[in-house]
């Protein structure tokens, strides 16, 4: 039994959940430069996510939504993960992104994951504050209040993939991280596999093996035993 950790943006998804956001903002390339500089390492992720959420401040809940469905897995994501499940190892999203999104993504497919670690985008009717899960919205839309909370914008994936290890009852040797930014260096890190997918320059040195599509992904887990070979 082993512990398979995807981040979602960038690795399950092409999407970026902020940048979809921010089309329906008009803020969408502000919001791409600062992903690009936080993924590349050159400021702080929990900052850089603050900055992209202050800029989607007043975006109506509808708007949220919409944008939230236009999330889709990759090519194969689906197919990878159904796989890792139908083989009992237990599958996990570790994402700085919603979990709204993520959602939307695997219903979309028919798929599921073990666990989902994630942030949201707390949501406001008035005067009255609730969190975009939330079903109590009154008469009055909802809009985005322009915060962001969950457990990775300070915390970061390496405690969650801990977390998450110990709670199945394998060792963190005996786990596979997958991403791509600057926020998966952590778990990358303290993985006993570390798969960059397509991984920005600044986190490539950190990866056991790079790959770029799904299926090279597989691959990569097939050789390590966590798979078995059709």
């Amino acid at each position: 039994m082993t512990v398979v950790a995807f981040d979602f943006d960038g690795t399950l998804s092409d999407s970026e959940m902020t940048v979809l956001l921010g089309d329906r903002r008009g803020v969408a390339a502000d919001m791409d430069e600062i992903t690009e500089r936080a993924m590349n390492d050159e400021i702080e992720y929990a900052e850089s996510l603050r900055k992209r959420a202050a800029l989607l401040e007043g975006l109506p809940e509808a708007e949220a939504e919409a944008a939230f469905d236009e999330v889709v897995l990759r090519e194969g994501a689906a197919d990878l993960i159904a796989e890792l499940n139908d083989a009992g190892v237990t599958t996990a999203i570790l994402t700085g992104g919603f979990e709204r999104g993520v959602a939307a993504a695997l219903e979309r497919e028919g798929v599921s994951v073990d666990h989902i670690v994630s942030n949201r985008l707390p949501m406001k009717a008035g005067e009255s504050e609730a969190t975009a899960s939330d079903s109590t919205s009154g008469d009055q839309p909802r809009v985005l209040t322009g915060a962001v909370d969950g457990p990775l914008i300070e915390g970061t994936k390496d405690d969650a993939l801990a977390d998450l290890a110990d709670e199945v009852g394998v060792d963190l040797a005996d786990t596979v991280a997958v991403g791509d930014g600057a926020n998966d260096l952590p778990m990358l890190e303290v993985a006993g596999l570390a798969i960059g997918f397509e991984p920005k320059p600044a986190v490539e040195p950190h990866c056991d093996t790079v790959v770029s599509t799904m299926a090279e992904a597989r691959e990569t887990l097939v050789a390590d035993g966590v798979l078995a070979d059709e």
